[in-house]
């Protein structure tokens, strides 16, 4: 597609060339798209607009002026998404690589700040080599206004980055400060250095897919919020992400037509163990809990000792935080608290009502733990839901021990409504291990200590290890059965819908990082 144009309207006609607005058929879903494919497919038909189609580079050196493409590598414009306005660039891979120069940060930089000035969610598709290095630092420069406009618009309208191909050096970034980030299995990677770099510094021999890949980054980094099987499966993800978030922080999700019946869920009844130490799957207490089929979970192969996803309960959209007792018991460790508490601020900027799960047994001890910074993550956790201001419910299935009790939602950081069940356990400690501490000189002088020991923690357990000492003091609003936690949750989000919160005066806080 090289400049060699006669008219304007031929100009038109070239830039647009494979732009026509055609939906993606069965036989594409399973390769790789072109940009204007992808963004053909995500938006509602007949609805893109397209900004900055004849930008060219503006690079004289390295024989550049003769190698001129229009968009410069890039497609931006806005359009809908089941009739709501977004805002989207996408990245061409077959100009120049997809790098970016200074016009092509240029027009990205535009369309983010129509996003940010009208209040519409901004989507990226990237797709890029890098950096394009006959430019330099124009190119570098470039990059920098991106980030910067990310910085701006956090908080303030939704950035969801779908990585489709090549993200590698400065390019990471961007995503990494937006709100969200979907990676295409096996023709997509992110890292800072390629695997030539770190085989040259560190002497490591590693592939680009064992380095960044989708999987890589949705197990071991956490970076990847989402992985999707191809290209039209990631960007209807893309969409499905979309139908539970608002256009901006001043506005909330659309609500879905909902009739208050009984709502009786039976299948809650018995979920539960009578034995304290055996586990159970917490997406059965949620799938029993929220609208049909409405959980869309984020991280899902990421710290899989919590559980975060948006739902929909009696049609309104909601975020779920949920311990997971099927690994690691659920307890708090580094990970689980770093994925948790980012999901609570993005849900608290946005103004998504939250609902917490627990069964908790505590942080997780151990050295590892220690030195990596459990104290300080942990912290991220406490700090992001004690600053929410959104509704915020609390039901405590099963365990609630320790610190853990009070950084899960409790009242005591300002939850508005916490509800148990009476299988819940609210102590300081599990109580065999309470028993062995406070009553070690009678089990030590007993005849048989034994036998001592486990009737000392039958008579803790009775005192503690229960919901009802909390609800005296009012630490629990009301202990419910397990079949009435739809009806009571549905019941309650809809009293607190209104809710306002005038926070102190201050520039922001100082979450420990």
């Amino acid at each position: 597609m090289e400049l060699k144009i006669k008219n304007l309207n031929d100009k038109l006609i070239q830039a647009h060339l494979g732009g026509g607005q055609t939906r993606i058929n069965k036989q594409h879903e399973k390769k790789k798209l072109t940009a204007r494919e992808r963004i053909n497919y995500l938006l509602d038909v007949g609805s893109f607009e397209e900004i900055g189609a004849l930008v060219t580079h503006r690079t004289k050196d390295f024989g550049m002026e003769s190698q001129q493409f229009y968009g410069d590598g890039v497609v931006t414009g806005y359009g809908t998404v089941n009739g709501r306005l977004i805002y989207i660039y996408a990245q061409d891979f077959t100009v120049f690589g997809g790098s970016l120069s200074e016009t092509h940060a240029e027009k990205i930089c535009k369309i983010m700040d129509l996003a940010l000035k009208v209040g519409a969610p901004i989507i990226g598709l990237n797709d890029s080599g890098g950096a394009r290095i006959q430019e330099g630092v124009r190119s570098l420069g470039g990059y920098a206004d991106i980030f910067y406009k990310n910085v701006q618009s956090s908080g303030v309208i939704p950035q969801i980055s779908a990585i489709m191909g090549p993200c590698a050096g400065g390019a990471v970034y961007s995503p990494a400060m937006t709100d969200f980030t979907i990676m295409v299995e096996d023709t997509s990677y992110m890292f800072v250095t390629g695997p030539n770099v770190v085989k040259t510094v560190t002497n490591e021999t590693v592939t680009s897919e064992e380095l960044g890949g989708a999987s890589t980054h949705s197990t071991k980094s956490g970076v990847a919020h989402k992985t999707s099987a191809n290209d039209a499966e990631c960007l209807e993800d893309v969409k499905k992400l979309l139908s539970y978030l608002p256009q901006n922080n001043t506005t909330i999700p659309n609500n879905l037509p909902f009739e208050l019946k009984d709502e009786i869920r039976t299948s809650l009844a018995n979920i539960v163990p009578d034995n304290a130490n055996k586990p159970y799957d917490m997406h059965q207490v949620i799938n029993g809990i929220i609208d049909e089929s409405s959980f869309y979970e984020i991280h899902e192969n990421y710290a899989e000792n919590i559980i975060v996803g948006f739902a929909r309960l009696g049609g309104r959209s909601i975020g779920i935080v949920a311990n997971q007792p099927l690994f690691l018991a659920g307890v708090l460790d580094v990970n689980s608290s770093k994925k948790a508490a980012r999901f609570v601020r993005f849900c608290d900027c946005f103004n998504i009502p939250l609902l917490v799960l627990e069964d908790v047994p505590g942080f997780l001890p151990g050295t590892d733990q220690e030195w990596n910074g459990i104290i300080v993550h942990g912290a991220k956790l406490l700090y992001a839901l004690s600053e929410a201001t959104v509704p915020r419910v609390t039901v405590i299935t099963r365990k609630a021990y320790g610190g853990a009790y009070d950084v899960m939602n409790s009242k005591h950081i300002g939850a508005d409504m916490n509800f148990a069940w009476p299988s819940a356990e609210i102590a300081v400690m599990g109580a065999k291990g309470a028993a062995e501490i406070i009553f070690k000189k009678e089990i030590k002088a007993a005849k048989n200590p034994e036998e001592k020991w486990k009737e000392k923690e039958a008579e803790y357990a009775s005192l503690f290890a229960n919901p009802y000492s909390a609800a005296e003091r009012g630490f629990i609003d009301e202990v419910i059965l397990p079949i009435e936690t739809r009806r009571k949750l549905i019941k309650a989000f809809s009293m607190l819908q209104n809710k306002e919160v005038d926070r102190p005066k201050r520039k922001h806080g100082n979450i420990p990082l």
